[in-house]
């Protein structure tokens, strides 16, 4: 029988993933952590590891195929994820309140701090990578007081907020390309001055990941964390409901820049003639050059930062964490087969972070010549990273609770106990 103490452990805690325990985890579908959210959220890391150092998508085949299915998609399932992370954090399935929920903010206020400043050290390595740590602290502090909300409030927040800050975000930088609003803010922005970035802009408006657009991943994790994900059926509405939400994004996608006059020709111009009719789904359209046109806001295509995007990477990542959980209620077997994938969940910013450095550190030997066009030469080292990720996080998770940076992430988080 399980330990006790695991029922109120938050999802960055883990207990030894020994064979043993791993087979005891298993075939208990109610868990302190749940083992399909360790499956999906391995998924993402090596769906980011696929996006940053495996093939060009234009190798095509089937290994295209997959490599462009992760593109975007895998980072939106990390980002549902954290908000899973953050509602198991300050208590599910009823919130912490009074003392107790005032330290389960203060530690979502210093996990967002630590994030932050993570990512800017990261980002400082210089390596081709979009790091998205810093993005996501902020994301945190934004979706925090959102945390005592229900799920039925919270699904339709996520709905709402899908449907209107990209239209928002559009303003907002066309506004920014048309005048120096933003350069003002920069110049007096105490973030811009220390990372030497554009600071606030960036992290709310400019960036690779743009927390006015990706607030609706966070909220739509709050939500399903919020569910009964044990009760009977929940785990097929949630597949239900993600497929037909990457039906409406992509599908919905699809029919616009088709019946929309003017809207395919509009993409291609602003991307110099990229692949326009991918558009719905696929990130070889390119992104605009110069100024975006209207028509863009009916691509689907990763990072577009368009309702269509947004709804259809939804889908996508609650049909995985769905699936997930399927997998391991059902499939006692097959989990125990992905425990190695679940210990990379575990640790899941120790190897979100070490890649990075892996990245930086070993560039002048093998990355440059990785990406080389659309060869497959990049298939062993993208293949190597998996595998290496999957033996360093099972040997680790036998033997201690936490990744290393999730130790060190968790006892600064201490600092939240000295609060009244």
């Amino acid at each position: 029988m399980a330990p006790k103490a695991l029922s109120a452990e938050p999802a960055d805690v883990a207990p030894p993933l020994g064979l043993d325990r791993f087979r005891v985890l298993a075939d208990r579908p109610s868990t302190g952590r749940l083992i399909g959210i360790d499956l999906a959220r391995g998924l993402a890391v090596f769906g980011m590891y696929s996006v940053h150092v495996g093939p060009d998508v234009a190798v095509g085949g089937p290994v295209g195929f997959l490599l462009e299915t992760a593109r975007g998609r895998s980072s939106a399932l990390f980002a549902l994820l954290a908000g899973f992370s953050l509602v198991i954090i300050t208590g599910r399935p009823h919130p912490r309140t009074g003392h107790a929920g005032r330290q389960a903010v203060a530690r979502i206020v210093i996990r967002a701090v630590v994030l932050l400043a993570l990512g800017y050290a990261l980002a400082a390595l210089d390596t081709d990578v979009d790091v998205i740590l810093s993005f996501y602290g902020l994301l945190f502090l934004t979706v925090l007081p959102l945390h005592r909300l229900r799920a039925g409030t919270l699904a339709l927040i996520a709905a709402a907020s899908a449907l209107v800050l990209p239209q928002v975000l559009y303003v907002i930088r066309t506004s920014i390309q048309a005048g120096n609003w933003a350069d003002t803010v920069t110049a007096h922005d105490p973030l811009a001055r220390i990372t030497g970035t554009d600071g606030i802009i960036e992290l709310l408006f400019t960036g690779a990941y743009p927390a006015l657009t990706w607030i609706p991943f966070l909220v739509a994790g709050m939500a399903a964390a919020r569910l009964d994900l044990t009760r009977p059926g929940i785990r097929c509405r949630l597949a239900l409901v993600g497929g037909a939400l990457a039906l409406l994004g992509y599908g919905g996608s699809w029919l616009a820049l088709r019946l929309v006059p003017g809207a395919l020709s509009a993409v291609a111009s602003a991307t110099d003639g990229g692949s326009a009719a991918s558009a719905w789904w696929s990130d070889t359209v390119g992104e605009p050059e110069g100024h975006t046109p209207l028509a863009w806001l009916l691509v689907a295509a990763p990072h577009s930062q368009t309702t269509f995007s947004i709804v259809g990477n939804t889908g996508v990542a609650l049909a995985v964490v769905a699936a997930c959980l399927t997998v391991a209620e059902r499939m006692p077997r097959l989990t125990r087969l992905a425990a190695p994938v679940a210990a990379v969940g575990m640790t899941a910013l120790t190897m979100y972070v070490l890649h990075i450095v892996a990245l930086w550190f070993f560039s002048d030997v093998w990355y440059v010549p990785a990406v080389d066009g659309d060869t497959l030469s990049a298939l062993p080292v993208l293949l190597a990273f998996i595998a290496g990720a999957m033996l360093l996080a099972t040997v680790w998770t036998r033997l201690f609770r936490r990744g290393p940076l999730e130790q060190l992430l968790h006892s600064a988080t201490q600092l939240a106990q000295t609060v009244k």
